[in-house]
């Protein structure tokens, strides 16, 4: 039992507090008792829900969780200068230099590697990459860090999204400054979204945190069918596909025919749908349960019928983070169609890199940025088709495979492979081997037939399901639960399988 406190309360390298693992439920189920205590006072709330966000960062990130720590302390003192500046040229020069330290602490451990091998590799240099952090903790606390090994921090892209927001917004304008450091530190660290999104605007956060708590007998039911539904994409769907079949495929595309290949695709495109999306389901759940309201970060976007459509349903967050505040800073479409295409374009090429320092992303960001600017000009000539069914299939079917033909890119672990794989589905089908390929794959093939179905299915069925199950016994409810939660971990591999976006 001492044993088991000891571990719950240090970081554990190879048991990160995640929301697949059965410690993080533990935690959440003191996080809850606890809270049943002081949910009704709005300040001791706060600061008891502060304190175990920046405890799940520990536990998730280890060392790492000082960064953060700096992150709030800089970007709290500095906002409130900002809003308190007299002058247009000291808001610059305070906003300029926000922007400046985020940045540099997302690229300095995003991109440290890619950079020095791109200063070697010109120059002829032979320069290390030294992790700055694993120096200070050597020197202060008598750690045995390698220094040359620099991990990207858990969270750092979303929390760094998050800190530009307020400060643009209160530059802009449109926000003022959290008066209390501690609400700050909440804003910024609300452990159900910390990690892999979705990215919270202030705008939208910021007040909840002074609001009551509230939560209706709906809303609970709802935030319950949010997290069973998130861990049944993520454990019974994602997991199950990816060891399967989508890692060994795209780990050796070369011993695969092209059919499986083509497979492999379908499969990550589902894959990585479940794995984000029931991340994000789960969050939304688990803020709902707390008395928070997040947004809705993905809109079933395989049903768009064109590229912009799949953007506005895919990643909604980031998404509209980029537009807001990276398109329009850019000049958005106030500065003629040129610029508009260019502006667009460069927008995504920007979301590619903002996945990770290599090449592929940049082809994943540029070919839908290409693919965003090739539908602007469509667009521009008011071509008028007549909406149908048929119609939607049809550019329906167009768009879903531009989009999985783009994840080809974002998947493969190198542009090789990439290209091995398309040259398989291209020159190797293997049409003969077909039959016992899905025989052989029956189950695999049957799950990710599954996911797609879900997908697919008519929002209105899922509406209803939800009203049934908000309208049930309690006692069918926990029956309910029970069976789904058992289900679950009978596909639940045992490897834990990391959600994908913890990655970026």
């Amino acid at each position: 039992m001492i044993e088991f406190i000891q571990d719950f309360f240090t970081y554990q390298v190879r048991s990160p507090l995640i929301f697949t693992n059965a410690t993080f439920w533990i935690f959440f189920m003191a996080v809850l008792a606890i809270y049943s205590f002081v949910y009704d006072k709005i300040r001791l709330r706060n600061i008891f829900l502060m304190i175990a966000s920046l405890f799940f960062y520990y536990k998730s990130s280890g060392f790492y969780f000082v960064l953060i720590v700096i992150a709030i302390l800089h970007d709290f003192y500095f906002a409130h200068w900002l809003f308190n500046a007299t002058s247009k040229l000291k808001k610059q020069v305070i906003m300029a230099w926000i922007v400046v330290f985020n940045l540099s602490l997302l690229f300095y451990f995003k991109y440290a590697y890619f950079i020095n091998d791109l200063i070697n590799s010109t120059f002829g240099t032979d320069y290390k990459a030294v992790n700055l952090l694993s120096v200070l903790a050597n020197g202060i606390g008598n750690a045995d860090l390698d220094i040359y090994q620099i991990l990207l921090p858990v969270g750092i892209s979303f929390y760094t999204f998050q800190s530009l927001s307020y400060a643009i917004d209160i530059y802009r304008g449109t926000l003022k400054p959290v008066p209390n450091l501690f609400d700050y530190a909440f804003f910024v660290s609300f452990f159900p979204q910390l990690v892999a999104g979705p990215i919270v605007r202030a705008s939208e956060f910021i007040p909840q945190i002074f609001n009551k708590f509230n939560l209706t007998q709906v809303e609970f039911s709802h935030a319950v069918f949010l997290i069973v539904s998130g861990l049944v994409k993520k454990l019974v769907i994602s997991d199950y596909i990816s060891i399967n079949f989508v890692d060994r495929v795209f780990g050796s595309p070369q011993s695969f025919t092209g059919f499986e290949n083509l497979m492999a695709i379908y499969g990550y495109s589902i894959q990585i749908y479940c794995d984000f999306s029931g991340y994000t389901d789960i969050a939304i759940g688990l803020a709902l349960l707390l008395g928070f309201r997040l947004t809705i970060n993905f809109n079933r976007p395989y049903q768009a019928v064109d590229i912009t459509d799949f953007w506005r349903r895919w990643h909604i967050s980031l998404s509209t983070w980029l537009k807001d505040y990276l398109y329009i800073s850019l000049g958005g479409n106030r500065k003629g169609l040129f610029r508009t295409y260019f502006n667009l374009f460069a927008t995504m090429v920007i979301g590619g890199l903002w996945h990770g320092a290599h090449l592929k992303f940049i082809i994943w960001g540029s070919l839908h940025g290409l693919m965003l600017v090739v539908h602007k000009i469509w667009m521009s000539f008011n071509i008028s088709l007549p909406k149908t069914i048929w119609t939607k299939f049809v550019f329906g079917c167009i768009t879903f495979h531009c989009v999985a033909f783009c994840w080809i890119f974002f998947r493969a672990d190198s542009l090789e492979n990439a290209s091995i794989i398309v040259n398989q589905i291209l020159g190797n089908f293997g049409f003969e081997f077909i039959p016992a390929i899905i025989m052989g794959y029956a189950k695999v093939f049957a799950v990710l037939l599954g996911g797609y179905a879900l997908h697919f299915i008519p929002k209105n069925w899922i509406n209803w399901s939800e009203i049934r199950f908000a309208n049930s016994h309690l006692f069918l409810k926990a029956i309910i639960i029970v069976i789904a939660i058992t289900f679950i971990y009978q596909f639940k591999t045992a490897q834990l399988q990391p959600f994908i976006y913890f990655q970026f």
